[in-house]
């Protein structure tokens, strides 16, 4: 294996700045334009038209359905669920797994397969298939109880002794619900098996021709090879009958992807257009250059027998471990290799381009830059010398910045496909599981001497962790390839572990409306059994006249004639159950989907992407949400770092307005929007100055306007010296720290002027240098063992000597440089209580002091904070350290807390340089929206995979957490559960509760916001322990008494986990929203899963059950569409019920007086147009129309939410005072007629009576429809014409198909019954008192409820026509006092002003002390909301000094308008600041001497101690 040769470049020497192009498969212009891509690929992909050229996209999540070169997309039918759950039910234990070593006896089965079966890597989050999904939907839709007892009544109707008229009518309302819910469910389906196919079809290099002994290509079952006959028998037809098309290029694809390539084995020219910046510009041999990894999926080449030989690998200079010569150092240590020297390839091996579901466990896979990783795969060796790669883990965690991850020392140098067929090793690896960030196996290997191949091997493992392994849906990033194993596929990688099933939800009215169904079966039978008993006695009593007029019975005896009038009973009153309130249900549903998705202001224009909804059953369960469970990341902000402001040598810079300083300055009573323009109009000219004194000082080529950040053209006037040589210097040295203190890479892009991208693992790192490049101090990029800077317009070389990474732990990173003039310096950043206790002591006291003061100043407005300082350290004391470092660094067990211990000795005595900060830029309209869902009774939580100082920072900015709240910070030290109880313990006792079973009963019962003086913070480790089921109750109570919670650094399973808890626990409406793949497990455990359609990645959305492309759109999704959906179908359903009993309760009446024998009241065709024409539309429209107020008023007040939350639209006493009503209407309606006609014979004017049946129905029918359709117009709050028309017409249409039916002789019985019954007064009289009768309580009670008893959203209606919201209606336009109090109701319009300051009542709102978002708090600090007085110390005495700062004054001597705003804010409120005891994070870090000056550190939880 050759290794490029690494040559020493003196200080002097600096290198040429590099250009980096993207990747090498991009065109270049000029000369080498017209010479094909380095790339095979490319190539291939490239096909005469740039419609059809296969780009590289910069994300993978983006590019997975891209067409293959010489690959046609398989658009084959998705397996089932249940057959490969049954293949996949072995092998989900510990796995060892064998490349190119026999598998034992014991790993084999009878017939010499491998006995452990492993999950196919083809997933699925469709329900159906093509062929469960008749038989699987039909199962899930006749759970529905009413769908079930519809059926049986068809199956009834066909034995036509039951009376039934016509059986195959019956049947159409079922098969016309069955159908249109099918082909719903269908196309929802459908939507996700197309994104399932193109990731399972998306392409990856996989090694072929060799044998995978882990798996075995024959061992399908039959039903699988059924399966892929059937496919390959439709395709095949479907392309004879469709028109062939020819590929152009595919005849030349196939072949160059079979066959060798030829002799020309190296592309040099490759280097000449695109150099990497991890190379740097050392030269290369040309071994080196012909060993280096081609990006092609070609067969690698066979070694060339000439006179260039490959150096041995192990004659390398060392890197990662090793010390450049002249340096003492311990020798390098041999890690082995999985290459069995003795072994020969055969050749036949190599990389093919295949598809991801045919990617099985044990394949050797290679992968380059941005491709997205396919399985869990073990990385054995990289582009990297070192063997590092980076990841970008977005759609596990919700982070965007790059992790790094290592190969295995021992595979480094596997680099082609013959390197793969040499190896000889083995992985034992534990079960999948779920644990995010953790992974335990081992790699084993015998090692053979090279030069002795005969002699014995020696016994060698290296272990394999999480930083070892890229797991699925992770993208690879700033890495031109990667070279690994996979060890898990499918559904046992981690991601889709964490996923979950997709879950068929159903909305709760649903769910509760099964129920009432029941109630009304049960009312049902009673009914036919009366019917049944009646009959049967009636026909037993021989002393009576019925048989004088009937000529015997159906049954022969009364026992059966009872029996058979009961089953005649249920079909004529089958209406009582009504299957038309289903087919009017899935119509309301649909139509409201279809508001949702064309309203246009939930349009996102940036993207193109409409408010989408992919369930359309659940809009309802909008309408009563109290739990968002919100993601961080891409979901809250929008993950874009930008550096604001600074502090050195005790000087501010930076112009700054940020919502958090907003926020604050609308407590004061400022008006914000005026104050915000002339902040921004500051900042704008500030801006220009800045840029025309940047180009003055130096025309710096990769500063771009529009991506400057940091406005301050004050630091451009002190670094051109213009204050002083001192302030000069220590700009320079502060720059220079930023550009030196990272672990970024550097990607230039070629152009006038060329442009410059950072890559970081932090997106606060990439911020931090990105500004230090636009002041002039730009990162050119990495050399071979240092950095190389652009120092205004001067290349310079600085040799990276260590980098102490940052963790959670730490709070600080550190880069240890050898300076040009070859001193060495630490420079270290970090939070601020971490570096201000590791300053050198007595040292600096006025710098600290002022330094703090600006970092609180900085803080107040919502801004990361961290500090800056350095130390020089001799080459002695440098070179005693870094030996003790080299052994932590190669440490097997404790390695991480080795390298802590020795780190901490080194990051003391420093110097403080100053201090950044940094904007976490939200979304647009974050802090409104979760501002308003607050007002309208919703608790948010945040559920990140963040930190935890992140998070609260964000809390801040976007009104989830305020000055006012007291932080519980959960840290549970000794991570046992018992610890845990007694912290909550604690907690809940403040709220003198103890967490028992009626607690939580009556928590189940409240549904009020908690107040706002509690929020909680909990890490992930923390919440394993507290979602324990012996202690879950406590934790879900002391959440319930606070304002919000955050839980950091939280799994996906984790967060399911929380939702789970809080929706089960509470029996509370829930919603999830996220918009990464690592949000899809809760947002599939939520009632309502939202996912937000990013510019990266769809994930979530493919889960959701509605996507949006906004967070701010959640305020309209919820409050309006949501609040008017459950209105709207509470109030449909209701009525529903209502009008079916007083229409099936007509006939009963009617059968009392007819032995109950089951005579139809009414002609047949009433029966079949009642709930098909005569009342069908009011119904639907007013489900579908109906509006109390406004979309502008619902977002002017959001407390008409809360009756969705306290769920008092759809009650079971709203139900049954329906149900009495239209028993008493029936009532009416019948006696009304009957009393008219009991006095004796009508007889009309021509002496014809009309007291049959069919007239009789006539007097009842008409007034029946009419006071239904009344009813339901005196249930909607929305008249307007439509309604109005349809009521007219529906109530109407009883009159015309009266008279038009009875006027032909086909109508039989009913002939002429119109002009007959309408020529009487008697019917008009008997109509018109029937209806004032029937809605005359109706009416009452409605008029008293309004007027002495409203409802809130009655007072709002009232307002609304007084005309005190029509400023909604005009923008711009505000009305001062729009304000109402209504006594006892909870949600007033009233806007409340701020409460006093929590522990000090008297002191005003204006003055009270404000506490800003510096530092993470600590479980130890006395008062956890004061966070950024928590700063890791034991220090927490408060100072009594009252003296006025004296900072007070405008800053130094020149205008710092952002500065000097908030100067004021600060001294507005700094008296009851010190009056309060309640100090600030600036006066404590000012008392702050280092507690780490002296003594070792032996681990990492001593040094967390010491750090408190």
């Amino acid at each position: 294996m050759a290794v490029e040769n690494h040559e020493d470049e003196g200080p002097d020497d600096a290198p040429n700045p590099t250009k980096r192009l993207r990747w090498a498969t991009q065109r270049l212009s000029a000369k080498k334009g017209n010479k094909k891509r380095g790339s095979i690929l490319g190539r291939l992909a490239h096909k005469g038209s740039t419609s059809s050229e296969k780009k590289r996209q910069s994300t993978g999540g983006e590019s997975l359905g891209t067409e293959l070169g010489g690959i046609q997309e398989e658009p084959e039918p998705n397996e089932d669920a249940e057959e490969e759950a049954a293949d996949d039910q072995e092998g989900q234990g510990p796995r060892k797994l064998y490349f190119n070593l026999p598998l034992p006896s014991s790993a084999l089965d009878e017939e010499g397969r491998p006995s452990q079966h492993f999950r196919r890597n083809k997933i699925r989050t469709a329900k159906y298939t093509p062929i469960s999904f008749i038989p699987k939907n039909l199962m899930f839709q006749f759970q529905n109880v009413a769908n079930v007892y519809f059926l049986f009544l068809i199956i009834l109707a066909f034995f036509s002794i039951f009376g039934a008229s016509n059986p195959g009518l019956n049947a159409i309302p079922l098969i016309v619900i069955v159908f249109i819910t099918a082909v719903k469910d269908a196309v929802e389906d459908y939507r996700r098996t197309v994104l399932d196919n193109e990731l399972n079809n998306s392409p990856v290099h996989r090694l072929i021709e060799w044998d995978n002994v882990n798996v075995s290509d024959d061992d399908i079952s039959l039903w699988r090879r059924f399966k892929k006959a059937t496919t390959r028998s439709l395709l095949s037809s479907w392309r004879k009958v469709k028109k062939p098309k020819k590929t152009p290029g595919k005849d030349f694809a196939t072949a160059t992807l079979d066959q060798p390539r030829g002799s020309f084995e190296t592309r040099v020219s490759r280097d000449s257009r695109r150099q990497s910046a991890l190379t740097g510009g050392t030269r290369e041999s040309f071994a080196s250059a012909r060993e280096e990894i081609q990006m092609t999926p070609v067969p690698s080449p066979l070694p060339r027998d000439d006179t260039l030989h490959v150096p041995n690998p192990y004659d390398r200079p060392g890197t990662a471990f090793s010390y450049e010569e002249g340096h003492r150092s311990p020798a390098v240590k041999s890690f082995g290799s999985l290459i069995n020297p003795a072994r020969t390839a055969s050749g036949k091996a190599r990389f093919h381009l295949d598809y991801w579901k045919n990617v099985k466990v044990g394949d050797f896979v290679r992968l380059y830059n941005d491709d997205q990783i396919p399985a869990d795969v073990v990385i054995l060796a990289t582009s990297d010398p070192d063997g590092a790669c980076y990841v970008e883990t977005k759609n596990l965690d919700g982070e965007t910045n790059l992790k790094v991850r290592h190969a295995l020392r021992s595979g480094r140098a596997i680099k082609h496909a013959r390197d793969c067929e040499r190896t000889e090793f083995t992985i034992d690896s534990e079960p999948p599981q779920a644990n995010l960030y953790q992974y335990s196996a081992v790699a084993r290997w015998t090692q053979r001497n090279s030069k002795s191949l005969d002699a014995e091997g020696e016994e060698m493992a290296e272990p394999v962790s999480i930083n070892n392994m890229l797991l699925r849906g992770c993208n690879l990033r700033n890495t031109e390839w990667v070279l690994g194993v996979v060890v898990f596929t499918g559904f046992d990688t981690k991601i889709m572990i964490n996923s979950g099933i997709t879950p068929s939800k159903r909305s709760r009215i649903s769910r509760e409306l099964n129920w009432n169904v029941v109630y009304n079966f049960v009312i049902l039978v009673l009914m036919c059994l009366a019917s049944g008993l009646y009959q049967g006695i009636y026909w037993s009593l021989g002393s009576t006249s019925i048989k004088s007029f009937e000529y015997g019975s159906i049954g022969g005896k009364p026992s059966l004639d009872g029996f058979i009038t009961f089953w005649a009973a249920i079909i004529l009153f089958q209406n009582l159950v009504p299957i038309s309130l289903y087919i009017s249900l899935e119509i309301i549903k649909t139509c409201q989907a279809f508001f949702i998705y064309s309203d246009t202001e939930m349009y996102y224009d940036k993207i193109d992407y409409p408010c989408t909804p992919k369930s359309w059953n659940i809009s309802d369960d909008l309408g009563q949400i109290e739990y968002i469970f919100s993601d961080k990341t891409g979901t809250l902000t929008q993950n874009v770092m930008e550096f604001k402001k600074a502090t050195i040598n005790g000087v501010p810079y930076g112009e700054a307005y940020t919502e958090a300083q907003a926020g604050m300055q609308k407590r004061q009573g400022i008006d914000v929007e005026k104050e915000g323009a002339r902040a921004r109009e500051e900042i704008a000219r500030g801006r220009v100055k800045m840029i025309e004194d940047i180009r003055k000082l130096h025309d710096n080529p990769y500063l771009h306007d529009d991506d400057l950040t940091f406005v301050a053209p004050d630091f451009i006037t002190d670094l051109a010296g213009q204050s002083g040589q001192e302030q000069q210097h220590a700009n320079e040295q502060f720059m220079l720290a930023l550009a030196l203190c990272h672990t970024v890479i550097a990607e230039t892009t070629p152009g006038d002027p060329p442009k410059i991208e950072f890559k970081a693992q932090s997106p606060d790192e990439a911020a931090l240098v990105a500004t230090a490049r636009d002041m002039g101090f730009t990162v050119l990029g990495n050399s071979t063992d240092g950095i190389r800077l652009n120092i205004q317009g001067e290349d310079r070389a600085y040799k990276v000597l260590n980098t102490l990474e940052f963790n959670s732990t730490r709070k600080r990173m550190s880069a240890i440089i050898r300076m040009p003039d070859n001193r060495i310096i630490l420079y270290c950043k970090g939070a601020d209580s971490m570096i201000y206790s590791r300053l050198k002591r007595g040292e600096q006291s006025e710098l600290r002091r002022t330094t703090a003061e600006h970092l609180e100043m900085f803080a107040r407005e919502g801004l990361r904070t961290l500090c800056i300082a350095q130390r020089e350290l001799g080459e002695e004391e440098y070179q005693t350290w870094n030996k003790e470092h080299e052994i932590a660094s190669s440490a097997i067990q404790d390695r991480e807390d080795k390298l802590e211990a020795v780190s901490d000795v080194i990051e003391r005595d420093l110097t403080l340089l100053g201090g950044t900060a940094i904007e976490d830029r939200l979304q647009e309209g974050v802090p409104d929206t979760i501002a308003l869902l607050a007002e309208a009774g919703i608790k948010l939580w945040v559920l990140t995979g963040d930190k935890v100082e992140t998070a609260i920072n964000i809390g801040f900015s976007c009104n989830l957490l305020n000055n006012d709240m007291e932080l519980i910070v959960f840290k549970i030290e000794d991570e046992t559960a018992a610890s845990a109880e007694i912290e909550l313990d604690k907690h809940l006792a403040t709220f003198n509760m103890t967490g028992s079973d009626a607690e939580l009963k009556a928590a189940r019962k409240n549904h009020e916001p908690p107040a706002p003086t509690h929020a909680i913070v909990i890490d992930g480790d923390s919440l394993k322990l507290v979602l324990d089921p012996e202690i879950r109750q406590k934790f879900l109570l002391l959440c319930k008494q606070c304002k919000s919670v955050l839980c950091c650094r939280v799994s996906p399973a984790q967060k399911a986990a929380v939702v789970a808890m809080v929706k089960t626990g509470l029996d509370v409406m829930t919603l999830s929203i996220g918009d990464g793949a690592n949000d899809v497990a809760m947002i599939q455990e939520a009632d309502v899963g939202v996912g937000i359609a990013g510019e990266e990645g769809r994930q979530a959305v493919m889960s959701a059950d509605y996507a949006i492309g906004q967070f701010r759109f959640l305020q309209r999704l919820v409050l309006v569409h949501g609040r008017w959906s459950y209105r709207r179908l509470a109030e449909t359903i209701a009525n529903f019920f209502y009008k079916n009993i007083v229409w099936t309760f007509t006939i009963f009446w009617y059968q009392i007086h007819c032995s109950f024998d089951q005579t139809y009241l009414y002609d047949y065709t009433y029966i079949l147009l009642f709930n098909l024409a005569f009342t069908s539309l009011p119904v639907i429209f007013m489900g579908v129309l109906d509006q109390d107020v406004s979309d502008k008023v619902s977002l002017a007040v959001p407390q008409l939410y809360r009756r969705g939350i306290e769920r008092l639209e759809w009650t079971q006493r709203k139900f049954w005072l329906y149900m009495i009503d239209g028993m008493y209407q029936s009532v009416i309606l019948f006696y009304m007629a009957y009393l008219a006609f009991r006095p004796g014979n009508f007889v009309t004017h021509n002496g014809l009576n009309i007291d049959d049946r069919e007239r009789f129905g006539v007097y009842i029918a008409p007034a029946a429809i009419m006071v239904i359709n009344t009813y339901i117009l005196l249930n909607s709050y929305r008249w307007d014409w439509l309604m109005l028309l349809l009521v007219i017409i529906s109530s109407l249409l009883v009159w015309f198909w009266t008279g038009v039916y009875s006027a032909f002789s086909s109508s039989e019985f009913f002939y002429k019954a119109a002009s007959e019954v309408f020529a009487q007064p008697t019917f008009w009289a008997v109509t018109c008192l029937s209806i004032v009768l029937s809605l005359a309580p109706r009416f009452c009670v409605k008029a008293i409820q309004k007027i002495y008893f409203p409802y809130d959203v009655d007072i709002i209606r009232e307002q609304v026509r007084q005309g005190k919201f029509d400023h909604l209606d005009r923008p711009g336009q505000f009305v001062a006092e729009d304000t109402v109090s209504n006594g006892s109701s909870s949600t007033s319009y009233e806007i409340a002003k701020p409460s006093k300051h929590t522990h000090y009542p008297s002191v005003d709102e204006d003055q009270r002390p404000i506490y800003p978002p510096s530092v993470a708090p600590t479980a130890t600090t006395h008062n956890p909301r004061s966070q950024n007085g928590s700063d890791g110390t034991d220090f927490t005495r408060h100072r009594q000094s009252t003296e006025q700062s004296p900072y007070g004054r405008p800053s130094i001597d020149r205008a710092r308008p952002s500065y000097d705003r908030i100067r004021a804010s600060m001294d507005r409120i700094r008296p009851s600041f010190e009056q309060s005891n309640d100090f600030t994070s600036a006066a404590l870090l000012t008392r702050l001497e280092s507690s780490h000056s002296f003594g070792p550190v032996s681990s990492r939880r001593t040094n967390l101690r010491d750090a408190q």
